[in-house]
């Protein structure tokens, strides 16, 4: 368990690594958490690839970042010249992201920073494959609120991420990988599962905590819409 008032830590590897619970292939510059005695976990295995990655450089933006972000991480690397590891940006969540963005906005480079960030989301979508996981989405959760099944698989399909949708189950659309990815949406969304990593708790603690009520939602969504 992260000791309270710690803050999350996020690596970018300077040698090959691989994630010691999926057992993922990582390869060098990769993303990871150390999470002690369970050694290296990749982004998704440690439930923080939801989050945006937000560079240094812009002081008031990091600030209102990590103020409005329940959940949030440090990104740190290696550096060979000065032998220690040096703060690359801050891991936040887009709502959080987006309301700093609209405090700044009078910035003109935040502006164009929102249009590059959005345009690159838009090029590592592959549109074809994430109508169908969308449409997958729906066909298994038809009580599924309008709009959220384009989120699920948005998120889940990002090219490059290591998330269940880049799986060959599920790009093969199967009912496993599929739940698997709307279980994670909810319990980002519809749970108080981000307050409880943040606080410090281990992940499978948090998720015992909230598991009810993903069970809940997801019977609810299992039945069909009126």
């Amino acid at each position: 368990m992260k000791l309270q008032g710690e803050e999350l830590k996020v690596c970018i590897s300077s040698r090959e690594s691989s994630c010691d619970e999926c057992g993922e292939e990582l390869g060098s510059k990769a993303w990871i958490t150390l999470a002690g005695d369970k050694g290296a976990l990749c982004l998704s295995c440690a439930d923080l690839d939801h989050l945006l990655f937000l560079p240094s450089g812009n002081v008031a933006l990091t600030r209102r970042a990590r103020k409005h972000s329940t959940l949030s991480a440090v990104v740190l690397k290696w550096s060979r010249a000065r032998k220690r590891y040096e703060r690359q940006g801050l891991l936040v969540e887009a709502q959080a992201l987006e309301k700093a963005e609209e405090e700044c906005l009078a910035d003109e480079d935040i502006r164009e920073r929102r249009r590059e960030r959005e345009a690159t989301r838009k090029d590592e979508l592959d549109r074809r494959y994430v109508d169908q996981f969308a449409a997958r989405v729906r066909e298994l959760f038809p009580g599924c609120p309008a709009g959220r099944e384009r989120e699920i698989a948005e998120h889940a399909c990002l090219k490059y991420s290591g998330r269940v949708g880049r799986s060959a189950s599920a790009k093969a659309l199967d009912e496993k990988a599929i739940r698997l990815a709307v279980v994670a949406h909810l319990r980002h969304r519809e749970t108080k599962y981000d307050e409880l990593l943040a606080k410090g708790y281990d992940r499978w603690e948090a998720r015992t905590a909230v598991e009810k009520t993903v069970h809940q939602v997801l019977q609810k969504w299992e039945t069909q819409a009126l």
